[in-house]
């Protein structure tokens, strides 16, 4: 399986696999990182002949990931974490996946991404950059199912922070990773 994983990436990353949407499937989200959970009920997530990976699926909906969606969160996460340990990569990876599963964010990764105020990055124009292979990897890791951070939604940095929202508001299942901490909300 992580041999189909890095051929994907691999794909992906030069730009070979045509820009078509690739379909999420039937991979239910996983609160767990260690990869024998990650990997249950192992199976080739590639098939060829549709040129789709299976992602996940949550409460009925499929979800589609394009090559763009990929490109843009790997742009979000070097943007976001660059400095950060490849956990806090993973992290960041994750919650623009948890919140495109929840029912109180946009249906798309794009729509996600973009929504106002949503990263700090596309606020201040930051987004445009070239992410590096281990931003591509961490991507890989949070769509197979990898979240360091039990399903947050938000993260900051207690030390940058400026937003009185992010710093005040009530947080549970905090995890702190890197500089950044990542949370819930009720």
């Amino acid at each position: 399986m992580k041999k189909s994983i890095w051929a994907i990436a691999f794909i992906l990353f030069l730009g070979l696999l045509p820009s078509c949407i690739v379909s999420a499937k039937t991979i239910p989200p996983s609160n767990n990182t260690s990869s024998s959970n990650a990997n249950r009920g192992s199976r080739n997530l590639y098939n060829e002949k549709s040129n789709s990976v299976e992602v996940f699926s949550s409460e009925g909906r499929a979800y589609t990931v394009s090559k763009e969606d990929i490109d843009l969160m790997a742009k979000v996460v070097y943007a976001e974490s660059n400095a950060e340990p490849y956990e806090g990569k993973v992290a960041v990876a994750s919650v623009i996946l948890n919140r495109l599963r929840d029912k109180g964010f946009p249906k798309s990764i794009n729509d996600v991404i973009k929504q106002r105020y949503a990263f700090s990055c596309v606020i201040d124009g930051n987004i445009n950059v070239i992410p590096n292979q281990d931003c591509y990897n961490a991507v890989f890791d949070a769509l197979n199912g990898k979240d360091p951070t039990t399903n947050a939604l938000y993260f900051y940095n207690p030390k940058t922070a400026r937003s009185s929202w992010m710093i005040n508001i009530k947080k549970i299942n905090v995890k702190p990773i890197g500089n950044h901490t990542f949370f819930a909300v009720n």
